[in-house]
């Protein structure tokens, strides 16, 4: 009777140390998952963030000015527009007439 006493107690105590272990694991897995949800968060708002800033830089005044004060462009107009033509087009005849 003892020994299966014995037995019964060992069985006890060996569930209740893997019944600890899985609720410490259980606790352990909950706050990686929390600390990810949480991370998550924080990204999706740095993106939305980032969406928001490229929006304002990508505006067409903004372009305008940089391309004019740091790339010194400015508009093309008829004065300073050349035309390249492939080598072998048909070359215009200034002497042409239209009717």
């Amino acid at each position: 009777m003892t020994r299966l006493n014995l037995m019964l107690l060992l069985g006890v105590l060996l569930s209740a140390f893997y019944l600890v272990h899985t609720q410490y694991e259980s606790r352990r897995l909950y706050t990686q998952i929390d600390k990810a949800n949480a991370q998550t968060r924080k990204l999706a708002a740095e993106h939305e963030q980032l969406q928001v800033q490229k929006r304002g830089e990508a505006t067409s005044a903004r372009v305008q000015n940089l391309a004019q004060t740091k790339l010194d462009m400015r508009p093309a107009n008829p004065a300073i527009t050349q035309y390249v033509l492939p080598a072998n087009a048909p070359q215009p005849v200034a002497s042409e007439v239209r009717p």
